[in-house]
């Protein structure tokens, strides 16, 4: 009998209960075999004891007891869990939706999207998650083209170094602009970089104004003649010293310009000294190697006008504007340069003294094209420009009839 009860217990634990965990009846079963193996023991009992009675209570409690064991496991988890997936489901809906939605989120996230209040919190806690992520992928993305360029460089350095000739090449290049560089402080013509507008600029701006100099430090280092460059009314300690000692780091001490805390009214005669301003009323003709130009070292986005010809006019010097409107077609932007757009044209003009050649430095969004005819008065100019305006947009067409009917009359009765 007992080799009997154990066959069928193996029976039971080695085909059915593995069906029935598979199939979700892991209770009914497990009710199933505590009864049959019960009954199985009684019959055993009454077949040895018959006189001995069934306590009920205590079959009762073994049976919660192992219920609660068994199956308090498998039920409380799986609430969190289905909560979870609702809500993971509700986010998929909401991105199929077009909603701005995080594409990947952890259950802690989860769980403070369900303790949201209302709907649009959870809809604000799920657009702060979106951007974070977007500017988490951004920042990324950032980083592994500077280590692509970085390995680039890397790369072309080492088959430079791989090339001799190459290598001998660009270390004569270096010097020979460095000699060149070495002679401009000697014989070179000055060109004064006016550091005294700090307090006129942001940080940002000034960062701007920084980088343009560098640019134009190596724009005027590789010219076949370069100028003398001073920075005057430079102060130590200042945001320009800062942001250039970040920009050059070591190189700061080592390059040929000169720099000082002196005005250029107390270096150079007042007499040689022109100030370029866009805002001056006279405009430069000719390039004139014997003067000393002064550019300001100002960057503004929100486009100061008049502050540099407020403080040329405050020192008494002659002022000058490059002539764009009498070689350029002049049609959207302010007329205001970088820095290093003003050392290219003032390099040309130096090598060249040509005006076509230093004015194609100008952004060419600013501009239509180059005059055809120089001694063309602006006022004509500016009249043929108005004229293009309208009729690209369509207005006053019955007007520009008339006056080209009364150009034509004019040149008929004059014929």
């Amino acid at each position: 009998m007992q080799s009997a009860n154990t066959l069928l217990r193996k029976i039971l634990r080695s085909s059915v209960l593995p069906f029935a965990t598979q199939h979700r009846m892991r209770k009914d079963l497990f009710l199933f075999s505590r009864t049959l193996s019960l009954s199985l023991s009684l019959k055993q009992d009454k077949s040895c004891e018959p006189s001995e009675k069934l306590d009920l209570d205590a079959w009762k409690k073994v049976m919660k007891s192992g219920l609660q064991e068994e199956v308090s496991e498998t039920v409380s988890e799986p609430k969190e869990l289905s909560s979870l997936a609702s809500a993971r489901e509700i986010l998929e809906m909401w991105r199929l939706a077009g909603r701005l939605v995080p594409e990947n989120i952890s259950e802690e996230q989860l769980k403070t999207f369900m303790e949201c209040p209302s709907k649009s919190a959870k809809k604000k806690y799920l657009k702060y998650l979106h951007l974070k992520e977007l500017y988490k992928k951004s920042r990324m993305d950032k980083k592994r083209e500077r280590r692509l360029e970085a390995q680039d460089q890397a790369s072309k350095t080492n088959e430079t170094k791989k090339n001799s000739f190459i290598y001998l090449q660009s270390h004569m290049m270096d010097k020979t602009y460095n000699w060149r560089v070495a002679q401009s402080m000697i014989f070179g013509q000055p060109l004064v970089f006016d550091m005294s507008y700090e307090k006129e600029m942001s940080g940002q701006e000034i960062t701007n104004t920084v980088r343009q100099l560098v640019m134009s430090e190596g724009c005027n280092r590789r010219s076949v003649d370069p100028f003398h460059i001073h920075f005057c009314n430079f102060k130590d300690d200042s945001l320009y010293h800062r942001e250039f000692i970040k920009q050059y780091r070591e190189a700061w001490g080592k390059l040929l310009i000169t720099v000082t805390d002196q005005c250029y009214t107390e270096i150079f005669p007042k007499d040689k000294l022109i100030y370029l301003t866009a805002d001056s009323p006279k405009v430069m003709k000719t390039f004139d190697h014997d003067k000393i130009y002064i550019v300001g070292s100002l960057v503004d986005k929100s486009i100061k006008t008049g502050v540099s010809l407020a403080r040329a006019k405050r020192l008494q010097l002659e002022t000058a504007a490059l002539p764009l409107d009498k070689y350029l077609l002049w049609s959207t932007g302010a007329k205001n340069l970088t820095l290093d757009q003003m050392m290219h044209i003032l390099l040309t003009l130096k090598d060249t003294a040509d005006w076509k050649k230093a004015l194609e430095f100008v952004p060419k969004r600013k501009y239509c094209g180059f005059v055809n005819k120089p001694d063309k008065p602006v006022k004509e100019l500016k009249k043929t420009l108005d004229l293009m305006k309208t009729l690209k947009l369509g207005k006053g067409r019955e007007d520009l009839q008339k006056q080209v009917a009364k150009n034509y009359s004019k040149k008929y009765k004059l014929k």
